[in-house]
């Protein structure tokens, strides 16, 4: 498996690039920014992107959406519940002092454990709603992507449009309950495990 990250845009986000080395059958997880830099990637590794996953639609994961399914046709992936934020996502931005140009319709809504695959790699959806109400982690692999759920240390903010703490406490401890070896990538910092967080993520305590 490889795994590419770069760190995107002026909220620094973290988009990654998987892909099955075997076949080179990828996909990009929250291009918020800055789609040349990931297309060059993906042109560089000789990649054939299947598909752009949004681990959910706040403006700086979904920026760089429609340049890049222009550059691959690849389709994008969003769980149903972040179609509002997702259609919002111009105002977002706006509200924040940025632009954003219109998105594409999404083409494909994933639900709660459906399977994502790329060439021989598998990575089931988890619904981990709290940060946003249709936010996903996609895990497999002996990994997981939590987006915005969950952070090295922290969790995502609740106080925003479908912020719920009930809930992101719920998918915190789903997360927390994975293999303590489960490598764990970050919609924004560095990279963590599963096994780091339960002994040193401020948010045990909150639950």
């Amino acid at each position: 498996m490889l795994i590419k990250s770069l760190v995107v845009g002026p909220l620094q986000v973290n988009c990654f690039i998987i892909a099955d080395e075997k076949t080179m059958e990828s996909m990009v997880i929250d291009p918020g920014d800055e789609p040349d830099r990931i297309i060059d990637v993906i042109k560089g590794n000789g990649l054939k992107v299947k598909y752009i996953i949004c681990t959910h639609a706040h403006f700086d994961h979904v920026g760089g959406i429609t340049e890049l399914k222009d550059a691959t046709d690849a389709q994008i992936v969003i769980h149903k519940e972040e179609g509002e934020l997702y259609k919002r996502a111009m105002d977002q931005a706006a509200f924040w002092g940025y632009e954003l140009e219109p998105l594409p319709e999404p083409d494909m809504f994933v639900k709660e454990g459906d399977k994502i695959e790329i060439g021989h790699l598998s990575f089931e959806v988890f619904h981990s709603p709290g940060h946003s109400p249709g936010g996903i982690c996609l895990y497999g692999e002996g990994v997981v992507f939590t987006g915005d759920t969950l952070f090295a240390g922290s969790v995502g903010r609740t106080d925003s449009y479908g912020g719920d703490i009930n809930k992101l406490k719920k998918s915190f401890l789903r997360l927390m309950s994975l293999p303590p070896d489960t490598k764990v990538f970050c919609g924004h910092g560095p990279a963590s495990n599963i096994s780091r967080e339960k002994t040193s993520n401020f948010f045990m305590g909150e639950i």
